[in-house]
């Protein structure tokens, strides 16, 4: 029980940072504000790392310095495959694969057994992940060969994730979150000066909104612009509001994210990595409540049966 709770809870807080990162991506790129997202995750662990505790063993620091890899690289390719599109296919394509990946790793390497109602619950949390991860869009045409792989590959990275995280030793604590921070946050402010510096090269006009332009939203970010677009501009706002309050937002946005790895990591070592992993990828719940709530976005019929079947399968799997 303990660990469903965990984990759909991490994985609604995931969800509340997603629609913050989008919200920041607009102001500031996706690039450079999941590069500040990451440093001020990383403040917050490290401020909590004295209360929270954690042994600095070779394991952590590894398992958890591969797993700030695989992470960079979950968004590299999130970003890339949702900037390629249909997003209403790809991105429940990314959900789904992130949640089979570490449960088969868990069924199959980890030897993890499940009893018919806790098997059927993770039946219906899969199409759950399906329905919820659904982003409604008009005109969606096939997705290309090139997008169907950077949607895998994004789901596979992020299972990835979940595996190598699982894999830290329990007294180890909040200790390989802090490495994955460091290494995300490393590579991310890496790719931003490459693409300043590239910008910079093609033409000395503003490198940022060069990156800015160039660097794909997130589907959170799209429902940002979709706002944007109908809200007329304020005569008070500057490009320096703007920044400013793109940096805000992406200080929020890492607070929170911090905050659902946490949940999820407790959620895995307080049960099965494929129940918890499963549960953490109803992640776009937390973004379409959000939406719904802030930008007054509709929730399409079949993201409230996902929802509705989510809290089902989570339920199953507590009393399981």
């Amino acid at each position: 029980m303990l660990t469903a709770v965990l984990s759909l809870s991490g994985a609604i807080v995931y969800g509340a940072a997603d629609f913050l990162g989008g919200l920041a991506a607009r102001r500031l790129g996706a690039v450079l504000a999941t590069a500040i997202a990451a440093v001020s995750g990383l403040v917050v662990l490290g401020a909590a790392l004295p209360f929270l505790g954690g042994e600095w063993s070779p394991e952590a620091v590894t398992w958890g310095a591969l797993s700030g890899v695989t992470g960079a690289l979950a968004i590299s390719l999130l970003y890339a495959s949702l900037a390629i599109g249909p997003m209403s296919i790809l991105s429940p394509l990314t959900a789904l694969v992130s949640a089979i990946t570490p449960m088969a790793w868990g069924t199959i390497v980890g030897g993890e057994r499940f009893g018919p109602v806790a098997a059927w619950a993770l039946g219906l949390a899969l199409i759950a992940v399906v329905l919820v991860g659904f982003v409604p869009e008009r005109g969606a045409v096939r997705p290309s060969t090139r997008g169907l792989a950077f949607a895998t590959g994004s789901g596979l990275a992020i299972g990835a994730f979940y595996i190598i995280i699982s894999q830290t030793p329990d007294d180890s604590g909040v200790v390989p979150l802090v490495l994955n921070r460091v290494v995300n946050a490393g590579l991310m402010f890496a790719v931003f000066g490459v693409l300043v510096l590239l910008a910079r090269r093609s033409s000395r006009a503003p490198a940022l909104a060069a990156v800015r332009e160039t660097t794909p939203r997130t589907d959170a970010a799209a429902l940002a612009a979709t706002a944007a677009a109908a809200t007329p501009p304020s005569p008070a706002s500057t490009p320096r509001d703007r920044l400013v309050a793109g940096f805000a937002i992406a200080i929020g946005c890492g607070l929170l994210d911090a905050i659902a790895n946490v949940l999820i990591l407790l959620g895995i070592r307080a049960g099965d990595l494929a129940v918890a992993a499963v549960l953490a990828a109803m992640y776009p719940a937390g973004t379409i409540l959000l939406a719904a709530i802030v930008l007054r976005e509709r929730i399409a019929p079949v993201q409230w049966a996902g929802l509705a079947l989510a809290l089902v399968s989570a339920g199953m799997l507590a009393l399981a």
